[in-house]
C-alpha cells in the first residue's frame, strides 16, 4: 500500500491498495470456537486472516497479521472450524486445509497439517459447516453428511468416540440423514441442521463430561432429534448454544447462557426455545459465548459477555469487548453481512467494506497489529475498525524552525512503514530513496513519524511516498 505526499508545502494523500482497484467484500466467514477469519472478494479470490494463517500457513513462514490470498477464484460457500477450513466450490466439490486432529478433513486421524489446499471425497454438496472438528455437507439430493469429532454425538452417527481417552471420529464422511436437509451450522459440541419442512434438527451435547455445565446441554443424543416442528428459516450454533430464525422474522435462543449470549436478560441457560426479538430479524451469528444479529433496519445487535483470558508466563490478562445480557446496538445502519468467533464480530457494509471488533489475539481481525506479551499476540478492539481496505493514514506535515521537515501519521492498522523520497513520479518506486522506517505493532502505538534534516531543502518539486508492506 502506497500515500503519495508531494511537498511544495502542501499535502495531499491518495491510497492505492494491492491488487490495482478498489477492494469490495462479499462474503465472510469465522467459527464459534476460531480465531481465523475467511472473506471472499468481489472478484471471486478467497482470503484469510488469523490462526490458520499464523500457525499452519504454505503461504509463507511468517505470521500472517494481514489477509493472505487463498484461492483465486470459484469459492461458493466458505466455513471455519476449530483448527481447519472448507471451501466449496462451484461444481460442488469440497476443499479444506487445516490441521485434520480429528479427521475432520477426511484422510487419516492426527495432527496432519494440509499443504495446499485438499480435496475432500464428496460431490455434488451445496452446503457445508465446520465445527470444533466435526465437518458437515449437504448434498444435491437433500442427504446430510459427517466426518470428524463425534465425542459427544455431534455426528448423528449412533456413536461416541472416545479411544483411550481421546477424542475422536471417523475420518471418512458418514451419511447422517439420507434426504430432506437444506442447512447445517456446526457448534463446539453439537450439531444442527434444518428440513425443508421448516423443522430445525439437532444432535450432540450427549454429556461423557460430568462437568458439562446444567442447563447447557439443550441437544443430548448421538441421533438427530427434532427441536422445532416448522416454521425455522436460519440457524447458527455458538459454542454451547443455538440461534434460529423464524419465518416472522423473530429470533429464539437456547442453551448456554452464563456470559449472557442469549440476551434475555439473565444468565440462566435453557434447553427450551425462548424468544429474544419478536421480529424484523434478517441474520444471525454465534460465536463462542457472544450472539449477534442484524435487523430489516441494516442495524447490528450483539449480546453476550465476550470476555478473553489467556496466560502469558505467569500473569494473567484478561480484556472485554462486550459484557452485556441484553441487545446491545454496535451498528446503527448499513450492515449487510454477519459472522462471529471466539470472542470477536466481523461484518460487512452496504459500499462492500469490512469491519470487526473484539479479540486479535491471533491476527484474526487482519489489521496488523499485534502486540505481543511474552510468547502470546494480544490485542483487543472495543471499538468497530475498518479492515478491508485498510483506511488510510492521516497524514500530517510541518517545517520547524530549524528548516527541517516533520512527518505525522495515525494509522488504523500495523505493519512495516517506509517514506520514499523521489524526484520524478515517473520514476519507478524501486528507485526512490528509502529516508525513514517505522514499525508499528501495536494499537495503543499506531503513529508513524518522521523528521528530514534539511527538509527546506528538500521541498518544491520534491515527492515522498507512504509505504506499507
Amino acid at each position: 500500500m502506497r500515500w503519495f505526499l508531494r511537498l511544495s508545502f502542501v499535502l495531499f494523500a491518495l491510497p492505492a491498495f494491492a491488487g490495482g482497484g478498489p477492494l469490495t467484500v462479499t462474503n465472510i466467514a469465522s467459527g464459534s470456537s476460531a480465531n481465523q477469519t475467511l472473506f471472499q472478494k468481489s472478484d471471486g479470490s478467497v482470503w484469510g486472516m488469523g490462526n490458520q494463517m499464523n500457525y499452519f500457513t504454505y503461504l509463507t513462514a511468517d505470521l500472517a497479521h494481514t489477509p493472505r490470498l487463498i484461492t483465486a477464484s470459484n469459492v461458493t460457500a466458505m466455513a471455519v472450524g476449530l483448527e481447519s477450513y472448507l471451501l466449496l466450490k462451484s461444481d460442488g466439490t469440497v476443499w479444506g486445509y487445516g490441521r485434520n486432529l480429528y479427521g475432520e478433513l477426511c484422510d487419516v486421524i492426527g495432527p496432519l497439517d494440509k499443504t495446499p489446499l485438499v480435496q475432500l471425497p464428496l460431490t455434488n454438496v451445496i452446503a457445508i459447516a465446520a465445527g470444533s472438528g466435526q465437518s458437515l455437507f449437504v448434498e444435491a439430493d437433500g442427504s446430510l453428511w459427517g466426518v470428524g469429532n463425534d465425542t459427544s454425538g455431534q455426528l448423528g452417527d449412533g456413536q461416541n468416540y472416545f479411544f483411550g481417552g481421546v477424542p475422536k471420529g471417523p475420518n471418512h464422511p458418514e451419511k447422517i440423514v439420507s434426504s430432506g436437509v437444506t442447512k447445517v451450522a456446526a457448534g463446539g459440541n453439537f450439531s444442527l441442521f434444518l428440513k425443508v419442512d421448516g423443522s430445525l434438527w439437532g444432535m450432540g451435547e450427549d454429556p461423557v463430561n460430568p462437568e458439562a455445565s446444567p442447563g447447557s446441554d439443550f441437544v443430548n443424543t448421538n441421533i438427530p432429534v427434532e427441536l422445532v416442528a416448522s416454521n425455522v428459516t436460519a440457524i447458527a450454533a455458538g459454542g454451547e448454544h443455538a440461534l434460529f430464525l423464524r419465518t416472522d422474522g423473530s429470533l429464539w435462543g437456547m442453551g448456554y447462557n452464563l456470559d449472557g449470549q442469549l440476551g434475555d436478560g439473565t444468565h440462566f441457560s435453557t434447553k427450551q426455545p425462548e424468544m429474544i426479538m419478536a421480529s424484523n430479524v434478517t441474520a444471525i451469528a454465534a460465536g463462542y459465548n457472544l450472539s449477534v444479529f442484524l435487523k430489516s433496519d441494516g442495524s447490528m445487535w450483539v449480546m453476550g459477555g465476550d470476555s478473553f483470558f489467556f496466560v502469558s508466563g505467569s500473569s494473567w490478562y484478561t480484556s472485554f469487548t462486550f459484557n452485556t445480557n441484553l441487545p446491545e446496538m454496535i451498528e446503527p445502519s448499513n450492515v449487510v453481512a454477519i459472522a462471529a468467533g471466539q470472542s470477536y464480530v466481523l461484518y460487512t457494509k452496504s459500499d462492500g467494506t469490512l469491519w470487526g471488533v473484539g479479540n486479535n489475539s491471533d491476527s484474526q481481525l487482519g489489521d496488523g497489529f499485534y502486540g505481543i506479551m511474552g510468547d502470546t499476540f494480544y490485542d483487543v478492539t472495543a471499538i468497530p475498525e475498518q479492515l478491508v481496505p485498510p483506511p488510510p493514514p492521516v497524514l500530517t506535515e510541518t517545517v520547524s524552525a530549524d528548516g527541517n521537515l516533520q512527518f505525522s501519521a495515525t494509522c488504523g492498522f500495523g505493519g512495516n512503514f517506509y517514506l520514499l523520497a523521489g524526484t520524478n513520479l515517473a520514476q519507478p518506486f524501486s528507485q526512490w530513496t528509502p529516508v525513514w522506517t517505522n514499525v508499528i505493532t501495536d494499537r495503543s502505538a499506531n503513529t508513524f513519524s518522521a523528521v528530514l534534516t534539511n527538509g527546506a531543502a528538500l521541498s518544491g518539486h520534491q515527492f515522498f511516498i507512504l509505504e506499507s508492506d
